[in-house]
């Protein structure tokens, strides 16, 4: 087994942003860099640079995350940007929807051990939870697939006049401008690019926002949008 590195010091800058929650985000990095790597949910390479890549990168989110709104971390993975997201924000509901039960398995062992009783793990696929989950106002992603793939998982869970947004690399423009045809016919009515974190990670995030009109997911969706409806409706009668 290849021996993760050491964890380094919490820099300055996570105090500030995580304020209260400071020392659950420290026992959270431990917990990525022991069992995180252990279960093969990071990387041994990615221990020493935990605070800046990975926390305070998606912790930064918070930014451009409107307030007391539901949000879904689609792919959640080992929490990012999820817990992070949540360590910050106790004013957001937030899902951790993740396909893996290994994954699903640690998440749970986080939310519970940091006392997150906002946050709830879901297992599943994107596409499978359709009609299961309730319509989020956000969707959020990241590393998970390039942006045309994950705007079909990621824009059917979201309500009217929601959004989704992705942490995405260097990529992000022309990733954009590739998924532009797609994007539209799942309903998307704007989309943007932002920087997040200035002063706080270096080089700042970068955040690919989609915002969609009144039916998310477009035509292609609608009719399973409906037929999920039901299905809950006749579940509910029963």
């Amino acid at each position: 087994m290849t021996e993760a590195a050491e964890l380094p010091p919490a820099p300055e800058q996570a105090r500030d942003v995580f304020g209260d929650r400071f020392s659950d985000a420290v026992r959270y990095a431990e917990l990525l860099a022991e069992a995180g790597v252990q279960r093969g949910l990071i990387g041994p390479r990615e221990v020493p640079r935990l605070w800046e890549r990975h926390l305070l990168n998606c912790a930064v989110l918070s930014e451009v995350v409107p307030e007391g709104v539901t949000v879904c971390d689609v792919g959640s993975g080992a929490g990012l940007p999820g817990i992070p997201l949540a360590l910050v924000r106790d004013d957001l509901k937030i899902t951790l929807l993740e396909p893996l039960l290994r994954r699903t398995n640690f998440l749970t062992e986080v939310v519970e051990l940091l006392g997150l009783d906002h946050v709830t793990v879901v297992r599943g696929r994107a596409e499978e939870v359709m009609g299961k989950v309730t319509p989020v106002h956000v969707v959020t992603a990241r590393a998970v697939a390039p942006l045309d793939r994950l705007a079909t998982w990621g824009i059917p869970l979201l309500r009217p006049y929601g959004e989704m947004l992705a942490l995405k690399g260097d990529t992000a423009e022309e990733e954009l401008k590739s998924a532009a045809t797609a994007l539209t016919k799942l309903g998307a009515v704007e989309t943007s690019i932002l920087h997040v974190g200035e002063g706080v990670v270096d080089p700042p995030s970068t955040v690919v926002r989609v915002e969609v009109g009144e039916s998310p997911g477009g035509v292609r969706f609608a009719a399973k949008r409906a037929k999920a409806a039901r299905t809950g409706r006749t579940r509910r009668r029963r």
